[in-house]
């Protein structure tokens, strides 16, 4: 009776489900932050991973998403998403404990066997949860505060990434690569997700559920997934969502690897890369999320998405710089423009796939665009890590060279290798991407220059707002405070010497009106 739908929720129950539903993404954000991405290639390249596994590592996030297709039956047949989604989330996490102890057995085939398993459980049976979770936020939310509500939700999950990442970053430090205490280091790791794991499901449980209304019919599942596919502008999305996801993780997946293998940086620093990406984050998220809530999602996805592809393709030049200090300025800086780029895109991916979808057909709408999309982005990393040791044994080399009667002059080359060409090649299938969205429609778009004019306004109103010196605060203000001022004073200066005419001008006599003769 606990995880039972409510058959009517009240204001009161409603804003309480959203408060648990914030408070519940940071719980379950940390365990994403100690349990994927760089502490996972990090834990997979301890155990001995090649860039194969890796890639599979990575596709598995996304192949297991097929298993929405199981999921739709079990939440249109059960119609219970609460109690789907809690007993998902308790149960996949059971598999952070395996991990754990493979961490300790000291690398080799079986374990990253093992390590490959225990990955496909632990988001194959989350995704259960997941898809039940979808529709059911979908019916809880009130869709005017949508984007206030999950940027609330990501900056309470950023900031707890945030800092969870940091703790990550001090352990891995302390037991730094082939010391003794390493295997230790990320055994606690999981060991601490796994607990960090368990109050998210506490915070699930404590979020209530609206009911969902009873079905018409026995529920099908290719009528049902028909129905999302028929509609024409979200067969649209599903494309840009699909092209887009397959161009990010193309590259994306294997930053880690760039960093440690090809640059030589270290893990602990990887780490603070990301730490970097995840503040910005925070920083512009409630921007992002007012800007979606008063214009439109593919408003800010025009504005957001070319810059995060840009950030791709600037990768690049970090193989460039020979100076280590450098390249670490650089990437930091780079990392810093992602961020920003990142909660855009992702903040509004997720809201215009929701808002494009019908109440009470969210289920499905939502799983068709899960489908097609992981499939996409599962093939990605699975093609980059097959392909690895093909660009690795590659170069390509732009000379530019000035030749003059007394000298030759060669500029600095640009070698293109390895990693290199996946960044690139994101990029420009990111421009496709792009060209999708353009084809989506959703109310309350506007023009991408005025995007671009509203987001350095939000900019510089947040800059004024939140910068606790005088000084940046006055400094925003100049320009618009000169031409008002110069303006005002120019009134002012005119009514004077308009005043000062009057006053030094002779008195006017008043001329009698001129005599009208009268005739008889």
């Amino acid at each position: 009776m606990f995880l039972a739908p409510t058959p009517s929720l009240s204001d009161a129950d409603r804003e309480r489900g959203l408060r648990h539903l914030v408070r519940e993404a940071g719980f379950s954000n940390a365990v994403t932050a100690v349990t994927s991405g760089v502490i996972l290639t990090a834990f997979a390249l301890q155990l001995g991973a090649s860039n194969t596994t890796i890639g599979l590592l990575a596709a598995i996030t996304f192949w297991v998403q097929l298993l929405q297709l199981p999921g739709v039956l079990l939440v249109e047949g059960l119609r219970t998403r609460k109690r789907i989604s809690v007993l998902a989330s308790l149960i996949s996490r059971c598999a952070l404990i395996g991990m754990a102890l493979l961490a300790l057995t000291g690398g080799g085939q079986l374990p990253l066997m093992g390590l490959v398993a225990a990955q496909v459980f632990y988001c194959g049976v989350a995704t259960f949860g997941g898809c039940a979770w979808n529709a059911w936020v979908r019916d809880l939310a009130p869709e005017q505060r949508m984007g206030q509500i999950f940027a609330k939700r990501t900056i309470n999950a950023t900031i707890v990434g945030l800092v969870a990442s940091l703790a990550a970053a001090v352990a891995l430090d302390r037991a730094p690569e082939g010391s003794f205490l390493r295997p230790f280091v990320f055994a606690g790791l999981y060991l601490a997700a796994f607990l960090a794991g368990l109050l998210s499901c506490r915070e699930l449980a404590l979020t209530p559920e609206p009911q969902m209304p009873a079905p018409a019919e026995r529920v099908k599942l290719v009528p049902l997934l028909r129905a999302p596919l028929k509609d024409r502008n979200f067969r649209r999305l599903i494309a840009f969502l699909a092209s887009w996801q397959f161009a990010v993780n193309l590259a994306t997946p294997f930053f880690t690897v760039f960093f440690v293998k090809q640059l030589g940086l270290s893990v602990t620093f990887v780490v603070v890369l990301s730490v970097v990406s995840q503040a910005t984050n925070v920083l512009a998220l409630r921007s992002w999320g007012l800007l979606s809530d008063r214009f439109a999602n593919k408003s800010v996805l025009a504005v957001a998405a070319p810059l995060f592809i840009a950030c791709i393709a600037a990768m690049v030049g970090a193989s460039q710089i020979h100076d280590r200090p450098w390249v670490m300025a650089y990437l930091v800086g780079l990392h810093a423009l992602m961020g920003l780029a990142t909660a855009g895109v992702t903040l509004s991916s997720g809201n215009i796939a929701l808002k494009l979808s019908p109440r009470g057909s969210a289920t499905a709408y939502i799983a068709a665009n899960a489908l097609i999309s992981s499939a996409a982005a599962g093939l990605a990393p699975l093609l980059g890590g097959m392909f690895a040791d093909f660009f690795a044994a590659r170069q390509l080399e732009i000379l530019l060279r000035w030749t003059s009667p007394g000298d030759v002059l060669t500029l600095m080359p640009l070698r293109i290798s390895n990693w290199d060409f996946y960044f690139l090649i994101a990029a420009i299938l990111g421009l496709y991407a792009l060209h999708r969205l353009a084809m989506v429609k959703e109310q309350g778009e506007i023009d991408n220059r005025l995007m671009v004019g509203e987001v350095l306004a939000q900019a510089r109103r947040d800059v004024r707002n939140v910068s606790p010196i005088a000084g940046l605060k006055m400094l925003t203000d100049v320009p618009a405070a000169l031409l008002r001022d110069a303006r005002v004073r120019k009134r002012l200066q005119r009514m004077r010497d308009r005043r000062d005419a009057q006053a030094a001008a002779p008195p006017r006599k008043r001329r009698s009106p001129p005599h009208r003769a009268t005739i008889r």
